[in-house]
């Protein structure tokens, strides 16, 4: 990858500026009351805060998610998710530009008919992983654990937000089993900290698709290594993600 975070930002939020009149119609009030609250949150971020202004970036993406297949703004979502270096502190100031133009923007309500049949239908999608990294069905495919099944795992109460969690439309919430230590044993430790980096709670099946996929750095997929690798060697490579070192 030639670009960067910031510049891969850049152009999303470029993006969105460029057609915000099509990105109100396409989305439903909620989903576009999303995308305002995730940019005035990176707007209102410390540029020199990483972790914060990552997040805030992937609740802005996370929002656009249900926008119809081929639009313009589309492509642009999964560069930002998988850039390897970290948004930099041009996405605050764009993000208030951002902010600025949409406050100034008549407000319009949703889009009827057609287009919003799309953008529904888009939205259902991405209820079920679809758009989120490209492959939500081989990631459902993988072994994984009921919501019950996970709390007994964890004692009985509430899976942490750490945990991968991947919605079902047939089978309900799933977490992949590789999170588990072996023969019922509970989350593995390295698996939460290595998911806090991968903003697991917010981009489920991009942390998902991180531990299944083939791994370069590693000479490995990240799920398969778990007590074959010293728990540090898997942190530093998602931290090397993350931090585009």
């Amino acid at each position: 990858m030639n670009e960067g975070g910031e510049g891969r930002a850049d152009r999303l939020l470029a993006l969105i500026g460029e057609h915000r009149a099509a990105i109100r119609e396409a989305l439903d009030d909620e989903r576009y009351a999303e995308l305002l609250t995730g940019l005035e949150a990176l707007a209102a971020a410390a540029p020199d805060d990483g972790p914060a202004v990552r997040r805030a970036l992937q609740g802005v993406r996370l929002a656009l998610l249900p926008l119809p297949f081929g639009h313009p703004v589309s492509a642009a979502l999964d560069s930002v998710r998988l850039a390897a270096a970290p948004p930099g502190p041009g996405a605050v100031a764009g993000a208030r530009e951002l902010v600025a133009l949409l406050a100034a923007a008549p407000s319009q309500p949703p889009a009827a008919g057609a287009a919003a049949g799309a953008a529904a239908g888009a939205a259902a999608g991405a209820a079920a992983g679809v758009g989120a990294d490209g492959a939500p069905d081989e990631l459902l495919r993988a072994p994984a654990l009921s919501a019950d099944e996970a709390r007994a795992r964890c004692a009985g109460a509430a899976p942490p937000p750490e945990l991968i969690r991947l919605p079902d439309p047939e089978l309900g919430d799933r977490y992949p089993r590789f999170q588990f230590a072996a023969d019922g044993g509970t989350p593995h430790e390295v698996v939460l900290e290595v998911n806090r980096l991968l903003l697991a709670d917010i981009d489920p099946w991009g942390a998902a698709a991180w531990w299944l996929s083939a791994n370069t750095w590693l000479d490995g997929t990240p799920a398969a290594l778990l007590g074959r690798l010293p728990d540090r060697r898997l942190v530093e490579a998602a931290a090397a993600l993350v931090e585009g070192d």
